[in-house]
């Protein structure tokens, strides 16, 4: 299936850009949230109007997620943790823990989806944990975890 995109799309492509993707994935996730148009003729027309617009929004986008970064890159995060034998944690530090703490900080904006913290955290130490705020824009947070 052909579509349209109407915003950055992450491993697919920019705003206007006509990509092929799964029917699936066309059907059920880009046209329904707005994310894209089906490629027909009278929509190629449209967006040939429409993205000087969209790269605006997008541009537009993408500057606010570069704000909210370098507020970001300033955070660092501690948490505090019963520690068994070879400094293995009882319990683990999830994205949840973090976007509450965030939260606490300041950064209500922030949600758990976007933390890219693959595995929970299970042992003492630092971590640097990216979050996705744009396509572009990924700042990493400091995450300390240190015997309770």
């Amino acid at each position: 299936m052909e579509v349209i995109l109407r915003q950055a799309i992450e491993n697919v492509g920019k705003p206007g850009d006509i990509v092929k993707v799964s029917n699936g994935y066309g059907r059920n996730y880009l046209l329904p949230h707005g994310l894209a148009y089906e490629a027909t003729p009278g929509n190629r027309k449209r967006i040939t109007m429409e993205r000087s617009r969209l790269e605006a929004a997008e541009n537009e986008r993408r500057d606010t997620a570069q704000a909210l970064a370098g507020r970001l890159e300033a955070v660092s995060l501690t948490f505090s943790a019963r520690v068994g034998e070879e400094e293995k944690l009882f319990g683990s530090v999830t994205t949840a823990d973090i976007v509450q703490q965030l939260h606490a900080q300041g950064f209500p904006e922030i949600e758990k989806r976007q933390i890219e913290l693959h595995d929970p955290i299970k042992s003492l130490g630092i971590y640097k944990v990216p979050v996705r705020l744009h396509a572009d824009v990924k700042p990493e947070i400091r995450v300390w975890v240190i015997k309770q």
